[in-house]
């Protein structure tokens, strides 16, 4: 459980640096001298390094022991976070973050990877959700922290205590991990990496992540302006709504995991389900705060419950070629991201008004059911069984 920490204090410092930048970006902005939605390119930007760069940079890092790959990108991280808090201008800093992002998304390609592979199979699920926990942990102490930081003491101190942050992790890490963590005897080819990406088990959880942050950024992206507009709660209320969905979401990334190891595909379809019906319920009861509170906290408990099973399959069907189909993991997620806002803004944008985005997510959820079931019924009657990883064959 040691490594696991390790692993987890990392991702958190990742998660925390890639979200905190939202409850900061005012003072940001007004520091560099540059508008808001200028300043909100730092957002993107980010985004784009991790969809992007992560892959290519697991790809070209994929010879080197993975406890060093992991510490060397906490080293990364740790400079990139003092490099911002000392950024001159605009600029600068957006290609400092973009270069933070590329660690980023090679980070949890690789941690995923060693992460399963210090655990027995049956734990491979819990496994996956403690590295998505750093996420989940950083949106619920890591971004208020940072944000309060940042109010005290500017936006600066903000990234000189993520860049403490980094040093914990690589301490945590050159302390904890096992020196063969996520070693193999022999790296797959890149053409093996790609072959492996063809496997039905592996494009349609692909797909299921699509939908899925359809299913959550769709309406999460505007969640603010539906809380204020549609079910008419105080602003001074919003952020604890906020705080009570990432508690649920916390719970449901290990209630998530827990579920992966006990029936993979029979839980990740029931919680597909499940959400299509959350979200069904998001739009009926919207305009009344109590029990639109209480279906928020639920769908974000759904929302990370439902990653933990997709991603532990993806691992599972490309173990024995990791490198490209993990790092595929947090630049998917990004690209769904993107995706999912963008649709969102066009639905608002055509009048639909933001009642309507959780229907849209609902659409996704049941398209994403559709998907599992025939990917479950697909590989029954191939009965073909996941592969051995590299470093037993």
């Amino acid at each position: 459980m040691l490594p696991l920490i390790a692993l987890f204090i990392a991702a958190f410092a990742f998660g925390t640096t890639e979200f905190v930048i939202a409850g900061v970006l005012p003072q940001v902005a007004g520091g560099l001298g540059v508008s808001i939605p200028t300043a909100g390119y730092l957002v993107s930007g980010y985004a784009c390094g991790i969809a992007v760069g992560g892959p290519l940079l697991a790809l070209a890092t994929k010879t080197i022991s993975r406890k060093t790959l992991l510490i060397g990108l906490a080293i990364a991280f740790t400079i990139g976070q003092a490099a911002c808090a000392l950024a001159p201008d605009f600029t600068s800093m957006l290609l400092l973050r973009i270069a933070v992002a590329v660690a980023h998304g090679a980070y949890f390609g690789v941690a995923m990877v060693v992460a399963v592979g210090l655990v027995p199979e049956d734990k491979r699920g819990m496994a996956v959700a403690v590295i998505l926990s750093g996420l989940t942990v950083s949106n619920v102490i890591g971004v208020p922290a940072g944000t309060a930081i940042g109010n005290l003491w500017g936006w600066r101190a903000t990234f000189w205590v993520m860049g403490a942050l980094g040093v914990a992790a690589i301490a945590a890490m050159l302390a904890l991990l096992p020196r063969t963590a996520g070693s193999s005897n022999s790296p797959a080819s890149l053409s093996h990496e790609v072959r492996v990406l063809g496997r039905q088990q592996v494009w349609t959880s692909l797909i299921l992540m699509l939908m899925l942050m359809i299913g959550q950024f769709g309406l999460f992206t505007y969640i603010t302006p539906t809380l204020l507009e549609v079910t008419g709660l105080d602003e001074s209320l919003v952020p604890w709504v906020l705080l009570l969905n990432g508690v649920g979401a916390t719970i449901g990334v290990f209630l998530g995991g827990k579920l992966a190891d006990w029936k993979l595909m029979p839980s990740l379809i029931t919680m597909l389900l499940l959400q299509a019906l959350v979200l069904g319920v998001i739009y009926a009861v919207s305009p009344y705060p109590v029990p639109m509170v209480v279906a928020i906290v639920i769908w974000g408990g759904l929302n990370f419950a439902i990653g933990a099973p997709i991603q532990t399959r993806i691992l599972a069907w490309t173990a024995d070629a990791s490198n490209l189909a993990s790092s595929l993991i947090p630049s998917g997620f990004n690209v769904g991201i993107a995706l999912a806002a963008s649709l969102g803004a066009a639905m608002l944008n055509a009048g639909y008004g933001y009642r309507s985005l959780p229907v849209v997510g609902a659409l996704a959820m049941l398209v994403a059911v559709a998907v599992a079931v025939a990917s479950q019924v697909w590989e029954g009657r191939s009965r073909v069984a996941p592969p051995l990883p590299a470093a037993a064959e």
